[in-house]
């Protein structure tokens, strides 16, 4: 096997001068692990072990239902999202942090639409996460005079889709596919020109990234806390709302934690006037109580620091792999200029599905997207520059031995 051109030297110093270094002891990684799949789940943080014990132990078991004001749980999901909106660039009563990904869309865009009840044009990516697309189809059907237009099916660009008669942009800060990064200050303006609401999917950059939804005049957000905040599997979503929008937006799901007085116990609906108006019904708490950890741990450092760094781990990656990738039939499918890349490397290759369940076998944890994506994430705050070089390494192995072939590694999981 070829040796890489850059060094083990070269990549112990960067390792060394790395100011982030010692944040990946806050995190727990098996021994041996080289974990890429921050872009679909982080790691567990060490301080989530003991927060869990707390809040099973302590305020669910010992003092049960007299923990919804005693520990606060009532007031978490406004808390949590604060925390939020200091990392994506929102004010403290813009965001909250609540039900699904999908969910919030749902409310985001039927929110966006009643900010333009005259319009009924919604504008969106035909390559966007699928449960984007399915949860506009999902409003649509609530009105016959909706219409949908897709970049890449009804016009080659966002920008020419947008007119007078849009009412909605929906659309990813960062592909979940390549990793390319979106200009939504620029398309904001745009929108904004045409008298349009835009609504933008941060699932792949709140916490990897500056966002700053207000620098940019984002009118609404969502986003998942799972990923590059580390909030644990199936942990709460997240909505941003504009505070100039929030006295006259509306959203459907008009449940009890929503309602301006929960506890009046009220026969009719009166929607809270602020960003609670976007909550829905009883809450997670013990995921609430677990995501904590990781929305702290990001909170307290800098996000131009991870930017920074995350675009050295992706731009150290791509250039291992160009060494060897055009003679194994491996393509770059994500942006070569680290601006326009999020904190993920997509590789593409025929038989990518097999050689991402061969390098996991190595050691290494990627994942894979139909129809021939290699995905692999650069999580700043637990990953070294040796992971990503030992990384490109175990690709190599697994390229020039074949070991990808072996009939074990054909067999399909339900999640990929």
């Amino acid at each position: 096997m070829t040796k890489n051109r850059i060094s083990i030297e070269n990549i112990a110093s960067r390792d060394a001068s790395d100011p982030l270094k010692h944040l990946r002891e806050e995190f727990h990684i098996p021994e041996g692990l080289v974990y890429l799949d921050g872009n679909s789940l982080g790691p567990a943080p060490i301080s989530v072990f003991s927060e869990i014990e707390k809040v099973t132990h302590q305020e669910w078991a010992t003092d049960l239902i007299g923990s919804w004001n005693k520990a606060g749980w009532f007031e978490l999901p406004v808390k949590v999202g604060a925390v939020i909106g200091e990392i994506i660039g929102a004010g403290p009563i813009e965001v909250v942090a609540c039900d699904t990904t999908s969910i919030n869309i749902y409310k985001a865009i039927h929110a966006a639409l009643s900010l333009r009840p005259n319009r009924h044009v919604i504008v969106s990516e035909g390559g966007s996460f699928p449960t984007d697309l399915y949860m506009l189809e999902g409003v649509a059907s609530t009105n016959p005079l909706t219409t949908i237009r897709l970049e890449g099916r009804d016009g080659d660009t966002i920008d020419e889709l947008i007119d007078e008669d849009t009412a909605v942009v929906l659309v990813n800060h960062v592909d979940y596919r390549s990793g390319k990064v979106r200009d939504i200050g620029a398309l904001a303006e745009l929108a904004h020109e045409k008298g349009a609401i835009i609504v933008v999917d941060l699932c792949h950059s709140a916490g990897i990234m500056p966002v700053e939804l207000n620098r940019n005049n984002i009118d609404l957000a969502v986003g998942c806390s799972y990923k590059y905040l580390n909030g644990g599997p199936g942990s709460p979503a997240f909505l941003f709302c504009a505070n100039r929008h929030l006295a006259a937006v509306k959203q459907p799901l008009s449940g009890w934690w929503g309602h301006n007085a929960p506890f009046a116990f009220d026969q009719g609906y009166r929607a809270d006037p602020g960003i609670k108006k976007f909550l829905c019904g009883t809450q997670p708490i013990l995921s609430f109580r677990a995501m904590q950890a990781g929305m702290e741990l990001t909170r307290n450092v800098e996000i131009d620091d991870i930017r920074e760094k995350s675009m050295a781990l992706t731009s150290l990656f791509i250039e291992l792999v160009s060494e060897f990738g055009e003679a194994h039939n491996v393509g770059i499918a994500s942006p070569l200029d680290a601006n326009e890349r999020g904190s993920q490397v997509s590789l593409t290759h025929e038989d990518g599905y097999e050689i991402v369940q061969a390098m996991i076998e190595l050691g290494v944890v990627g994942d894979f997207r139909t129809p021939n994506i290699m995905r692999f994430g650069f999580a700043p705050l637990y990953l070294s520059y040796r992971n990503v070089y030992d990384a490109a390494t175990k690709l190599k192995e697994t390229l020039e031995t074949g070991l990808w072939r072996e009939e074990r590694f054909r067999q399909t999981s339900m999640v990929t």
